[in-house]
């Protein structure tokens, strides 16, 4: 009679161990999940990429340095940036503009000897993309602007990424 009572109260134990177990499993994945959210939604609103490793990242690394020059558009540009709903005050963005440019690209003897010429075209484009932000986000946005900039130049040149990369420098806003 003893075995059977301690072997009731063995099964009765471990039937309360796992409910206990699981309502604290339960409970830690819900706060890792809340965490998780709040960790990568700090991290959308900075610009961080969370992941192993961009493909951007990794193509402007393939390209090696002898093979890379650059194309600077000569004078730093001044940007009207959007307004902020509720603030009466005009910003702008000061900006020197680069793209660098793989000389080993398939595309380069088709395009390269042209894109100083197509300056204007370059313009014309970083101020379309960056006078779509607020002071705000563009001052934590730059990864994102420079992405759209990129894009549009590439497909400016049917799809080539024979220009891989844009950079800013000397950028300030008011």
């Amino acid at each position: 009679m003893k075995k059977n009572l301690l072997s009731i109260l063995i099964l009765g134990l471990t039937f309360v161990n796992i409910v206990i177990s699981g309502i604290t499993m339960f409970t830690v994945m819900t706060t890792n999940r809340n965490t998780a959210k709040v960790v990568s939604d700090v991290a959308n609103a900075i610009s961080i990429d969370l992941g192993t490793g961009s493909s951007e990242t990794e193509s402007v690394a393939a390209v090696p340095i002898e093979n890379t020059e650059t194309y600077t558009i000569p004078d730093k540009m001044t940007i009207a940036l959007k307004p902020a709903p509720g603030d009466s005050d005009a910003h702008f963005c000061m900006v020197t503009v680069f793209f660098s440019i793989n000389n080993k690209h398939k595309d380069y003897k088709k395009y390269g000897a042209t894109v100083a010429d197509k300056e204007k075209l370059f313009r014309s484009i970083v101020n379309d993309v960056i006078s779509q932000y607020t002071i705000d986000d563009a001052r934590v946005s730059q990864d994102k602007m420079k992405k759209e900039i990129l894009k549009l130049v590439q497909e400016k040149y049917s799809g080539s990424d024979f220009i891989f990369d844009v950079s800013f420098s000397d950028i300030v806003f008011q």
